[in-house]
């Protein structure tokens, strides 16, 4: 049920939802694998962002829907929207056209971010806003997850919603009866995390993912991969652990993200290729402690953990990849343009 809800026209309605990076456990957010033993993610939302505004279509216009990413559709009936995820959200909070959507955002599409999931907990959040109604980060969640995993059948997890929704630094539980539990890490002023992001390097390796691809392939691989997830599992809620021990630094959490990925590129063939284990490879030599590459795998961002005196060794090793600097956010998804002008 709705928290609030408010009368009268909206108006356009604006919301940001910020993407994230996962550390830890990704993978065992897949149902394949939580549904047998509990997964376990720890991710971080951060400071770029998929914005979705929502108005109602001007009669000027000959068609009654206009959905705008990165092409734009203009179309009679929502049952025609080719977007999948546009489509769906739209029929299951039963919105009637004329319907106004468009969305931009700050990375490229399939990039290991958590992009379609935060486009799809945005969009949520600014159609329930357009209804009038104010909802909780667990319902646009759970929303999203429906939609894309149980509606679309999507072979994703659910890590992405959550940190879309929730914001933060997170640790998420993922329980064989569908619940999530979230236990939030501060990072302002708590060692090492203030640190994390001072020491984090990010590269664009310029190849979009075929994410369903990687994660079907991963999907029918979990029940020979067990003993790899549940690793990839317990480093989560290990270092959650530590870290409210005050037991870790960064140079321990680098060194953790270097034994992750080696685990995860066991997962599936596609995960990793020569390019990428070239340039991981060469991170390393250049003195970072760890890395990963973002999301599901074979493309997106290479994120590396170093020492801030090696970040310019780096640099040089990764030159002619486009770097992203990335901060932390706290906040999930936001309306920013509030219900009435």
């Amino acid at each position: 049920m709705a928290e609030g809800r408010t009368n009268g026209d909206p108006g356009m309605i604006v919301t940001r939802t910020p993407l994230r990076v996962s550390f830890f456990g990704g993978g065992t957010d897949l149902p394949a694998f939580y549904r047998q033993d509990r997964g376990a993610c720890l991710s971080t939302a951060i400071d770029r962002y998929v914005y979705v505004t929502v108005k109602r279509h001007s009669d000027l216009f000959f068609e009654p829907i206009r959905i705008n990413y990165s092409t734009s559709e203009q179309v009679d009936r929502i049952d025609e929207i080719r977007n999948n995820i546009a489509r769906e959200c739209l029929k299951f909070l039963e919105i009637d056209p004329p319907i106004y959507v468009s969305t931009v955002g700050d990375v490229p599409a399939s990039t290991g971010l958590g992009g379609s999931s935060a486009f799809a907990v945005g969009l949520l959040n600014a159609l329930h806003a357009f209804r009038g109604e104010r909802v909780s980060a667990g319902q646009l969640a759970d929303e999203a997850c429906h939609i894309e995993i149980e509606v679309l059948g999507e072979p994703i997890g659910k890590q992405d919603q959550y940190a879309a929704a929730f914001g933060g630094m997170n640790l998420f539980t993922f329980k064989p009866d569908e619940g999530v539990t979230i236990e939030h890490l501060t990072v302002n002023g708590h060692a090492p995390l203030c640190d994390l992001f001072g020491c984090m390097l990010m590269f664009w390796t310029g190849h979009q993912r075929d994410t369903s691809a990687v994660l079907s392939e991963q999907n029918r691989n979990t029940n020979s991969r067990m003993t790899q997830l549940c690793a990839m599992r317990d480093q989560a809620t290990d270092l959650h652990r530590r870290i409210a021990e005050g037991s870790i630094d960064i140079a321990g959490i680098g060194a953790m993200l270097d034994e992750a990925w080696t685990l995860k590129r066991g997962l599936a063939s596609k995960i990793s290729n020569d390019q990428v284990d070239r340039l991981y490879a060469a991170g390393r030599a250049a003195g970072a402690w760890g890395g990963k590459l973002c999301g599901a795998g074979s493309g997106g961002f290479l994120m590396f953990l170093a020492p801030p005196d090696r970040h310019a060794a780096i640099r040089t090793a990764m030159s002619g990849l486009v770097e992203m600097k990335a901060g932390f956010e706290a906040q999930g998804s936001q309306v920013v343009r509030p219900f009435h002008d």
